[in-house]
């Protein structure tokens, strides 16, 4: 495999860097705290992923969301998902119209919120899996089809789902070909003592600062094409798809604890991602080799949804965070 950097491609990375530095700075005018989500955030767009982000109401979910595309010079449009939401008003609906000056009546597809740069779908857990299934193929395909006609949408294309984990009356779980669809499965917690003070203090007595627009679509785009130029070491191509297999209870090689606690295990496109993720993560910190502890960084966020536990692991309180770490441990072994 080759890995030899040019000159420009080194350059190209320094500037990823810096514009990564002047995001977050800017990101800070409002959120306080939270950086490790704001790297996952910023890894998954110029991975060109999308993001389903879990925590408890009040953590400032959808106000990082909404600070993030300012920061952006994108197209924004926000979905609030309800039971009562159908497909058509994800996607859009064909209206009939009529041309004034011959009167010839015909459809018009009115396009949907989906046709953004970044779709913020708040609460997706609170909508029927027919609605929900409406942001599949746009997900994965990057188009929308309505009737007889095909719509491409626009890079970057971006979701950033939000979901409430302890509110479980009246919602619907998201199917594991859905959830397949995010590249993180990000947990949002509870700031720190200090953080919590910050937030109070700032949020009571002064305004928000402007957010200025750091970088474009179209460098956003060339960027995420970019990241596939990046060197893969052998190394850690072999870890990341160690990673994914191991985790499946199936395998002769995979170790007692996953036999024990796992259902199924992650599929191919976290090895995809994993690689993917590394790479992008070591670019935006300004180095042009993605490393071991690149890997770690990202194996949580983007395993934990791809591993689905059995009863077993679930009576002795065993998360699919717990069968990570071990993973980790066993591949650093």
């Amino acid at each position: 495999m080759d890995n030899i950097v040019s000159k420009s491609d080194v350059k190209t990375i320094e500037n990823l860097s810096e514009t990564r530095a002047k995001i977050v700075n800017e990101i800070h005018k409002v959120i306080v705290g939270q950086d490790k989500v704001i790297e996952y955030f910023l890894i998954s767009l110029f991975a060109n992923g999308h993001c389903l982000l879990v925590g408890v109401p009040g953590l400032a979910k959808t106000l990082l969301i909404s600070t993030i595309s300012q920061v952006l010079d994108l197209n924004f449009s926000r979905i609030q998902f309800t039971p009562d939401l159908m497909p058509s008003d994800i996607t859009g609906t064909d209206i009939l119209t009529e041309d004034k000056t011959t009167g010839k009546r015909a459809f018009q597809f009115i396009k949907g919120p989906i046709f953004a740069n970044i779709v913020l779908a708040d609460e997706i857990n609170r909508t029927p899996p027919k609605t929900q299934s409406a942001l599949l193929e746009a997900m994965q395909e990057r188009k929308v089809t309505a009737g007889n006609h095909t719509f491409p949408l626009d890079p970057p294309f971006f979701v950033l789902a939000t979901q409430n984990p302890i509110e479980q009356e009246g919602t619907y779980p998201l199917p594991e070909a859905q959830l397949d669809r995010f590249i993180f499965h990000i947990d949002i917690d509870y700031p720190s003592y200090e953080e919590e003070k910050q937030i109070a203090e700032i949020t009571t007595s002064r305004e928000f600062e402007t957010i200025r627009k750091i970088v474009s679509g179209e460098e956003i785009t060339k960027l995420q094409k970019f990241i596939f130029k990046i060197p893969l070491p052998e190394h850690i191509l072999e870890t990341a798809v160690k990673l994914a297999r191991l985790s499946r209870p199936k395998f002769d090689d995979a170790p007692d604890f996953v036999k024990n606690w796992v259902n199924w295990g992650a599929g191919p496109r976290a090895s995809q991602y994993l690689v993917l993720a590394a790479k992008t993560r070591a670019a935006l910190n300004g180095r042009t080799v993605p490393s071991m502890e690149d890997i770690e960084f990202v194996a949580t966020p983007i395993l934990q949804h791809r591993i689905l536990l059995n009863f077993a692991a679930e009576a002795e309180g065993i998360t699919s965070k717990d069968v990570i770490h071990k993973l980790l441990e066993k591949i650093k072994a």
